[in-house]
């Protein structure tokens, strides 16, 4: 299911293929994020033919309770009722027990939910959390966990790395008895434990004596310092089986992916280059562009040099001008914009990686993005 294509000599950056039913991915490599369904502003033909998307994410919570699992089924799963082609990756819907604080409980069973939409009384628990992803049909189902907030203190981290272990042990059970209805379907579990790193390792080896499909490193990003969020991954990165993807969830910014992947990290989402675009936001090689400021009003250049032939012909002026008139087309251009930069990075990493030439990369990379900054 993974190939170890290439390793850096000066870093622990991998290249490598990672095999799903719908598709093979090279990595490293940014998935863009439909939590809904969709990735916002875009059709997926943009994704998959303009972008060369491979893997985009849906989200078990969002979905389950909107339009419901019933439905999808009918349509044939998430990839036919988003009407996409390639692969997909499921949360599991453990994020929403931190995000949802205020509206949920935690017991040993799952976590209890006040829906977000119309206030019912909601069950997620590990179970029911894989059933989901059975019925959607993500080509990566990812495991039921607990996210802790930060900061949290050391007895809350304990209590919550172990129910994530104990989680994970039902998610596999569940899994392996569902064997006839999850097919082919492929299962990440999930690291905890916070800022602790001792808590990283012991959720890491857990996770891995359960022996899943691929890893990836939670409770990242959850406002954290970014030396934090580093420690998070080389505190775990070294008890994963290196044969296998790692994935880190919810991360991050152009300079952040490319330190994650020199720690050894081959996967990557984020919302951040749509959230970012639908703001004016413009991620570019040179900085981040704020393409509402005044000093574009006249500007006749495209976005970049070297940006899509989809943008190729648009000024930053008419930019300017399209969010400053509400037009809807200003937040699918950026959008659109956004993430052929991310995808392009991760492409560009992985070339770096394979000519052995990973290490100068990143280095001329942020030099250059942190020094031009706009």
């Amino acid at each position: 299911m993974f190939r170890l294509d290439a390793t850096d000599p000066d870093s622990k950056a991998r290249a490598g293929t990672l095999t799903t039913a719908h598709t093979e991915i090279e990595t490293p490599v940014f998935m863009p994020v439909g939590t809904q369904g969709s990735v916002k502003t875009l059709h997926p033909r943009e994704l998959k033919d303009e972008l060369g998307a491979k893997i985009i994410l849906g989200n078990t919570y969002h979905l389950w309770l909107r339009p419901g699992t019933d439905i999808i089924k009918k349509m044939g799963g998430l990839h036919g009722f988003a009407d996409w082609p390639n692969a997909l990756l499921t949360d599991s819907g453990g994020f929403q027990v931190w995000s949802l604080a205020k509206l949920r409980k935690i017991s040993e069973k799952g976590v209890t939910f006040q829906s977000h939409l119309d206030g019912s009384k909601l069950e997620l628990t590990p179970e029911t959390s894989m059933e989901i992803q059975s019925i959607l049909g993500s080509d990566i189902a990812m495991l039921f966990d607990e996210c802790p907030p930060y900061p949290c203190e050391r007895v809350y981290a304990e209590e919550s790395t172990a129910l994530t272990s104990r989680w994970a042990a039902r998610c596999k059970q569940w899994v392996e008895e569902n064997r006839a209805s999850t097919g082919p379907q492929q299962h990440f579990g999930i690291v905890q434990g916070s800022c602790y790193p001792d808590l990283r390792e012991r959720s890491a080896k857990d996770l891995v004596d359960l022996d899943f499909d691929g890893y990836a490193i939670g409770g990242v990003s959850v406002g954290e310092p970014e030396k934090e969020m580093f420690a998070a991954i080389d505190n775990a990165e070294p008890f994963l089986p290196k044969e296998k993807p790692r994935y880190a969830m919810g991360l991050g910014t152009p300079t952040q992916i490319l330190e994650m992947i020199a720690r050894g990290v081959d996967m990557f989402d984020c919302v951040h280059p749509t959230r970012s675009a639908r703001h004016g936001l413009a991620f570019t090689a040179d900085g981040p562009i704020h393409i509402k400021n005044l000093k574009y009003a006249d500007d006749p250049r495209p976005l970049t040099p070297d940006c899509h032939p989809h943008l190729a012909g648009f000024s930053r002026a008419y930019l300017r001008h399209l969010f400053k008139a509400g037009e809807i087309l200003a937040l699918r251009l950026l959008s659109f914009h956004n993430l052929d930069f991310y995808l392009r990075l991760t492409r560009d990493a992985r070339k770096a990686i394979a000519a052995g030439e990973y290490t100068a990369f990143r280095e001329d990379f942020t030099a250059r993005y942190q020094a031009k900054a706009k």
